[in-house]
């Protein structure tokens, strides 16, 4: 019984030891990452224009993302002219979106550098970081804009839709809102 109970304390330390230790390293390799404050895969987002999250707030309200429409353009019952229109926000938008991501993450490097140089001050730190606000801030219009001009394009009826395929439920409250206008 001492022995079972000695076991489990010592397991109880090691476990808590290695916890605590997490704690205090949770960037340990993050130092080789070519933008220190961005994961690979956040990078690979920038570079191609994807969402991250930044359209949320319309595609949860009930504003379809040109990208997704397209890949549900058939379950929607699209129009050609639907789709062509659709196809054309998204084009705008991803060249956009990559176009401004590369200038985010070419200003992400600078800051880094100001940093591991030891060139970094308060002016061109408050510089660097109203900067890259500005450019996230701008890629994220141009997401937001690109799902406003999608659901002028859709019917309520292909937006309630959209939500159930998507996964947001059946009966969503502004799907049948007769103040929305839409085109064809």
């Amino acid at each position: 019984m001492r022995a079972r109970l000695v076991t489990l304390c010592l397991a109880a330390a090691v476990s808590a030891a290695f916890a605590f230790s997490q704690n205090l390293q949770p960037y340990a390799g993050h130092e080789q990452r070519e933008i220190k404050a961005l994961s690979a895969e956040e990078i690979d987002h920038y570079r191609t224009g994807q969402g991250m999250g930044f359209g949320l707030a319309a595609e949860l309200n009930h504003y379809p993302g040109p990208k997704h429409v397209l890949e549900l353009a058939k379950d929607l019952g699209l129009t050609d002219l639907q789709s062509a229109k659709t196809r054309e926000i998204y084009d705008r938008m991803h060249a956009e979106t990559v176009r401004l991501g590369e200038r985010f993450l070419e200003k992400e490097r600078a800051l880094d550098r100001l940093f591991a140089e030891g060139k970094v001050d308060q002016a061109s730190l408050g510089k660097s970081i109203r900067e890259n606000a500005a450019l996230q801030g701008e890629i994220r219009i141009a997401h937001l804009k690109a799902h406003l001009e999608t659901r002028a394009l859709m019917t309520p009826a292909q937006i309630a839709k959209y939500d159930v395929l998507r996964g947001y439920g059946e009966g969503t409250p502004h799907a049948h809102d007769p103040s929305h206008h839409h085109g064809n």
